[in-house]
């Protein structure tokens, strides 16, 4: 007898992670809805994440889950750098990069350059178990508008200089997709401080090698020094690239004791995904990535 076929439950929100395959949660209420000028946002409390929003009909970020992203975002290169006094988040209007930026005891200022003022908007309204309030801290400096030319402004003008850089951005398509060139990723080394490092995510290699590997490539094209790393983000339905680039320090060169040592005396506790063992497994890529990524 054949297998009954397989049908979506009706509730069931959708996301596609290539043109044969997706994932999707189900029983979530929304909450809000609507288009800015920039992208489509929803806003859905959900059994699974908790309060959750996507843009263009991709998830995003959420209460439960957000610090497998985060916490590996910032935390890998917020821990190799010798003590991050300045940091500048393109995206992360959500707030939950400044929340982990926030935790180093050296940081001053944190500036947060958000394309999509609703995205802020929501995160207010919504999304505090993301943030935590951090959108209104003094040391944060929230400016709207585009990325690409704030960046460029900063380079023309010799602006301020930069400990970490942290690409916190939708996919590389619409308006994002000029965010992820070499020419953009030059653009950022040019605002690093001696010994600086960005941070970015990949995309997932298992759907979008392609994407990953050029990115990579892209990076190795700017920095001396670029290390991927991998982790399974379960919003994201998949294994997700994110990596480290900088010309001075290599994050994959810290021990597992050094990197607890480092939590320990920079005061950073409470994390739920990362120390010192995570940090060195996440650099250890099975055949396959290393195939993809010579």
């Amino acid at each position: 007898m054949a297998e009954p076929a397989l049908h979506l439950p009706d509730d069931a929100l959708i996301e596609p992670l290539c043109e044969d395959a997706g994932h999707y949660l189900r029983g979530g209420r929304l909450l809000e809805a609507g288009r800015s000028p920039w992208q489509a946002y929803e806003v859905w409390e959900t059994p699974r994440f908790g309060r959750l929003f996507r843009l263009d009909g991709c998830f995003m970020s959420s209460e439960r889950d957000e610090f497998h992203y985060h916490e590996n975002l910032v935390h890998v290169p917020g821990l190799a750098h010798p003590g991050p006094r300045k940091a500048l988040i393109i995206g992360g209007g959500d707030g939950g990069s400044a929340e982990e930026l926030l935790k180093y005891g050296t940081m001053r200022r944190v500036v947060i350059v958000e394309l999509d003022a609703q995205v802020v908007a929501l995160a207010r309204r919504y999304l505090h178990g993301v943030h935590h309030g951090v959108l209104d801290d003094p040391r944060v400096e929230l400016r709207i508008g585009d990325g690409l030319d704030y960046v460029r402004a900063q380079r023309a003008a010799g602006g301020e200089r930069y400990d970490l850089i942290v690409l916190d951005l939708t996919d590389p398509v619409g308006p994002a997709a000029a965010l992820h060139t070499a020419d953009f990723f030059a653009a950022c080394r040019a605002l690093l401080a001696a010994g600086g490092m960005l941070s970015l995510h990949l995309g997932t290699p298992v759907f979008q090698p392609a994407r990953v590997q050029a990115m990579v490539r892209s990076l190795r094209s700017v920095f001396a020094c670029v290390r991927p790393y991998f982790l399974y983000i379960p919003l994201y339905g998949s294994l997700w690239g994110l990596a480290s680039a900088s010309d001075a320090i290599d994050p994959a060169a810290l021990s597992a004791d050094e990197v607890d040592r480092r939590l320990h005396a920079r005061g950073i506790a409470g994390l739920q995904h990362l120390n010192g063992a995570v940090h060195c497994a996440q650099f250890a890529l099975p055949n396959h990535l290393r195939s993809l990524l010579a």
